[in-house]
C-alpha cells in the first residue's frame, strides 16, 4: 500500500523548481482561470517561510502592494504554478521571517547574499 502511494506521489512532484529559501525575493507565475479564459498572473515578493516535504511542501510570499502587506502561501508543486523565478538571495539568518510582518516598508530591505 505504502509503495502505491509513494509511486502517485512521485509522479506528481516537479522537477523544474529552483532552489530557493527564506529571505529571497521571487516572482511566481500562478495560472488564473478567469471564466473560459486561462492567464499567467505574477506575484513578486520576498520568501518568509517554507514548511513541509515532498507533494505537501508549501511556501509564503509576502510582498507590499499599494501600502498593504499581501502574503500568499503556495503548494510548491501545484500545477497552477507556471513557473518559479529566484529575482535576488536574500542573506537572513532565521528559516521563518515573521517580523517582517511588523517592519516598516521601508527597513524590508534585505541584505543581498554575495557568493
Amino acid at each position: 500500500m505504502n509503495n502505491i502511494i509513494r509511486e502517485i506521489t512521485n509522479e506528481q512532484l516537479r522537477n523544474d523548481i529552483p532552489t530557493f529559501r527564506a529571505g529571497d525575493t521571487l516572482t511566481v507565475h500562478v495560472k488564473v482561470v478567469e471564466g473560459t479564459r486561462e492567464r499567467i498572473q505574477l506575484f513578486e515578493g520576498v520568501v518568509i517561510k517554507r514548511r513541509g516535504t515532498g507533494i505537501s511542501e508549501t511556501f509564503t510570499v509576502r510582498k507590499i502592494s499599494y501600502g498593504v502587506g499581501v502574503e500568499r502561501t503556495f503548494p510548491l508543486h501545484s500545477p497552477k504554478i507556471d513557473k518559479i523565478e529566484v529575482k535576488r538571495r536574500g542573506k537572513v539568518r532565521r528559516a521563518k521571517l515573521y517580523y517582517l510582518r511588523t517592519y516598516a516598508v521601508k527597513r524590508l530591505v534585505l541584505k543581498k547574499f554575495v557568493k
